[in-house]
């Protein structure tokens, strides 16, 4: 499967070359690893960058302390750094939410459907029982999720026979994720059932009809969620505005920039509070040096009790 990318960068453009090792599986006679998704080296490959340990598939595997950290994100806070970066794509909004006041925060667990086309369908299903697959559905790529996933789902906006997941189906995801969360660009179904059920989500409708029309092209490569472009591995963060697909390269940078920028934000009420000072006095900057250094002071003596906090856990 490595060869079939790389080979075809210099040729080709990486969309095309996404696109043909998506389909290798027609025609190659690739190990069950190799039928939908990268190949653990190509996931090294494409995220050479990442400083973390690997998951047994090959994606990135941010820290669980780095995760609990996380669910205190908030999308300025995120924002900040990857507009800084570089990173101008990495938010998708406009879902219907689940559980708004509860945080979502995982690594992306990515999946991949386009429209059915029987030709296509009917030879990746006999492809898929050779190696030991014997259905190409939903299930497929559920049953192959772990503790501390999110469920990245593109099912191109479709609502009708475009639901990845009923309650049932749900629930499961819930259990073998840890809660981790959903977040799909297309529907769900028994949403009553779901609300009862204790993980986050993010869906562009519900319908009830089961999935349908659609045929299952690649699991644990890049896909398009919105105008995101998702790896396998990104730090995803849910809050009740949307989501953001953070590169792991950059999770200790955003988590850092967010205790300075928690540590302002609790400066800068507190100036507020005591009642002395116009908005423009203290926000954003303090126009006082004794204020600016005051402040810097306060920075500094916080992010110590901080990281004291942290280390002692």
């Amino acid at each position: 499967m490595k060869s079939t990318v790389v080979s075809l960068l210099g040729s080709l453009s990486v969309k095309a070359a996404l696109s043909v090792s998506v389909i290798t599986f027609i025609a190659s006679g690739s190990t069950q690893a190799q039928l939908l998704s990268f190949s653990k080296q190509d996931l090294v490959d494409y995220t050479a960058q990442e400083p973390f340990d690997r998951l047994p598939d090959g994606r990135p595997k941010v820290p669980n302390d780095l995760l609990e950290r996380a669910r205190e994100l908030s999308s300025e806070e995120i924002w900040a750094v990857l507009e800084q970066r570089g990173f101008h794509n990495q938010y998708a909004d406009g879902f219907q939410i689940l559980r708004p006041g509860k945080p979502m925060v995982g690594r992306a667990f990515t999946v991949q459907f386009m429209p059915l086309r029987p030709d296509v369908d009917e030879i990746a299903k006999d492809k898929a029982k050779e190696h030991g697959i014997p259905r190409l559905t939903n299930q497929a790529a559920i049953d192959m999720l772990q503790p501390g996933d999110v469920l990245v789902v593109d099912l191109f906006g479709k609502k009708v026979n475009g639901t990845i997941v009923g309650d049932n189906l749900f629930y499961y995801v819930m259990r073998a994720t840890n809660g981790g969360g959903l977040v799909v660009d297309g529907s769900i179904r028994d949403l009553n059932g779901i609300s009862e059920i204790d993980m986050p989500a993010y869906f562009r409708s519900a319908d009830p009809t089961p999935i349908g029309n659609v045929m299952l092209t690649g699991i644990n490569l890049p896909v398009r969620i919105g105008g995101v472009t998702v790896m396998p591995g990104d730090l995803v963060v849910g809050d009740r505005e949307g989501v953001y697909f953070i590169p792991p390269k950059l999770v200790r940078e955003v988590l850092d920039r967010a205790d300075e920028i928690h540590i302002h934000d609790e400066w800068t009420k507190k100036k507020f509070d005591e009642g002395k000072y116009k908005s423009s006095d203290i926000y954003s900057t303090p126009s006082d040096q004794k204020l600016l250094q005051e402040y810097q002071e306060y920075l500094k003596r916080r992010l110590e009790e901080i990281r004291k906090q942290r280390s002692a856990k």
